[in-house]
């Protein structure tokens, strides 16, 4: 079975329910999700980049501060480099999700943040999919896909409520949709790396 970990930092909560809406479509696609909380900035960061390492894809998730991942996320990131100067996560597949309380907030910085990691990874990074929806400001509700339409990943919007009610049923579908698109596409890519090993062997 295809592993997915999902490696999030939240600070008030909403993020971290995308984490579990992520892992509900890794789920949903048949899968193993692995969630990985990033607690604080001072904790041991390598029992979670072991298990990224052992996972098939991985799933970058961060509330966007300040226009860029939160600085907690950031510290795992550079955290990372023990990986990167081995390679340990060359060629494994990537996507990410970030969330904050405007609309814009700069969110698309972040996401740049999360593809620019996963590239120095050598990484293999998977687009949203889930066009913005084709309807006017007015008719963009809370249960709308995509609502804030991004392209390179999730951009979720949270208001400072509880999360029993934000983020929005939207912004958590769309969410759950993007774990069953990782996972779909790590199952693919793990059975034509194992093909290749096969037709090498052969």
């Amino acid at each position: 079975m295809t592993t997915v970990a999902i490696v999030y930092h939240s600070g008030y909560g909403h993020t971290a329910v995308l984490a579990d809406k992520v892992a509900e479509g890794v789920r949903d696609a048949g899968q193993t999700p692995v969630l990985l909380k990033i607690e604080s900035a001072g904790q041991d960061f390598a029992p979670l980049i072991e298990e990224i390492t052992k996972a098939d894809a991985v799933v970058f998730g961060a509330p966007t501060y300040m226009g860029d991942v939160s600085g907690v996320f950031k510290v795992f990131a550079d955290a990372t480099a023990s990986a990167f100067f081995t390679g340990a996560w060359k060629d494994k597949l990537a996507a990410g999700f970030t969330n904050s309380h405007s609309f814009a907030g700069d969110k698309a910085h972040a996401l740049a943040s999360l593809t620019i990691l996963a590239a120095q990874h050598g990484m293999n990074w998977i687009n949203l999919g889930i066009a913005p929806p084709n309807v006017t400001a007015a008719e963009r509700g809370p249960d709308t896909l995509n609502r804030v339409g991004s392209f390179i990943g999730l951009a979720a919007q949270s208001d400072n409520a509880s999360t029993d009610v934000t983020p929005p049923a939207g912004d958590r579908e769309t969410a759950r949709l993007l774990g069953e698109r990782v996972a779909k596409a790590a199952v693919r890519w793990t059975a034509g790396a194992q093909a290749a090993e096969l037709e090498q062997a052969a």
